[in-house]
């Protein structure tokens, strides 16, 4: 735990040191946007003239700090940075530049929820020791109707407390998740939306629909402005009357609206399976179709319009 604070105030010093630069780089910078042209190229040619006298003597300059190197990202967008970069080469200035944007995507990409505080942590595994007859729909009853503490019946199971059984192995109440789609692979389709972007930058939400015991597609299509009813269509034409499946797997998005599951259950018989927020691994399957079609297709051809997507059956055939 003292390790983990001192990481967290290193980080946070770092965080500090990065914003306390930018801020010092842009007031320099509105400095130099109110003065003269003719002060500011004075000025610029007689840096140039001493950042010449160390190159000259091959004096090696410090290292760059992470504040001084994402300032230089940043102002290398206002002009042609390839001309005045002196103290490192192009190379490095494109290696920093692909960093900030993997940090970036990085720290936008991550997934799942905070845990619980250690109290509530320990109130749960407490509750279930000197309770034995009670589940985790019950605890999460008495949690939120006695203390007012909103938990799942999902995050009560997370952290439910480990019971050994008589080898000293710890043991579940139910099959894990991936078992249960080994299991019934052969009864279970699943479905996701992937985003695509025209070549006059609007975007177009492509349904894709798959079998996840043969991997095959069952169904695809293309429209700018999805809908529950759009949606509940295109799987009413995606499954046929006499069909084999037993569970439908989807995400939390508002897109699968209670309506549209109701109306799967009455018309096919279909148990819908919600896949947990920010848990793109409980569809995995799909997701992988959509991360193919991205690189094989996507990241190679630009679509012109809704209609030019939608006439590309090999699109998810290539991708395969």
């Amino acid at each position: 735990m003292l390790w983990f604070r001192f990481a967290c105030w290193r980080d946070f010093r770092s965080l500090v040191t990065v914003v306390r630069e930018l801020l010092r780089d842009g007031l320099q910078f509105v400095n130099f946007a109110v003065r003269s042209r003719a002060a500011v190229a004075a000025e610029v040619l007689f840096l140039r003239k001493q950042l010449a006298y160390y190159q000259d003597h091959q004096i090696r300059p410090r290292r760059l700090t992470d504040g001084a190197r994402l300032s230089l990202v940043i102002w290398s967008y206002f002009f042609d940075w390839q001309e005045a970069l002196a103290i490192v080469t192009p190379a490095t200035f494109v290696r920093w530049h692909r960093k900030g944007f993997k940090l970036y995507w990085r720290w936008k990409s991550r997934g799942g929820r905070p845990p619980l505080p250690t109290e509530i942590r320990q109130l749960i595994a407490s509750m279930v020791k000197e309770n034995v007859t009670w589940g985790e729909e019950r605890v999460a009853d008495e949690l939120s109707l006695k203390l007012g503490v909103y938990v799942s019946p999902r995050t009560v199971r997370k952290y439910w407390p480990k019971q050994p059984d008589a080898t000293g192995r710890t043991r579940t109440s139910s099959q894990h998740w991936r078992t249960f789609v080994k299991n019934h692979a052969q009864g279970i389709v699943a479905c996701d939306f992937l985003v695509a972007v025209t070549a006059k930058f609007h975007v177009l939400y492509v349904f894709v629909m798959m079998e996840i015991g043969s991997r095959r597609v069952l169904h695809y299509n293309v429209t700018a402005h999805p809908t529950a009813e759009w949606t509940l269509q295109q799987l009413r034409e995606a499954i046929p009357s006499n069909h084999p499946y037993q569970f439908l797997i989807h995400d939390r998005d508002s897109i699968f609206s209670p309506d549209l599951d109701e109306g799967l259950k009455g018309s096919f018989g279909l148990r819908i399976l919600r896949t947990p927020v920010r848990a793109p691994k409980a569809n995995a399957y799909c997701e992988r179709l959509i991360g193919t079609v991205r690189r094989e297709c996507l990241d190679f051809m630009i679509p012109l319009n809704e209609r030019h997507s939608a006439a590309k059956p090999p699109m998810l055939g290539h991708a395969l």
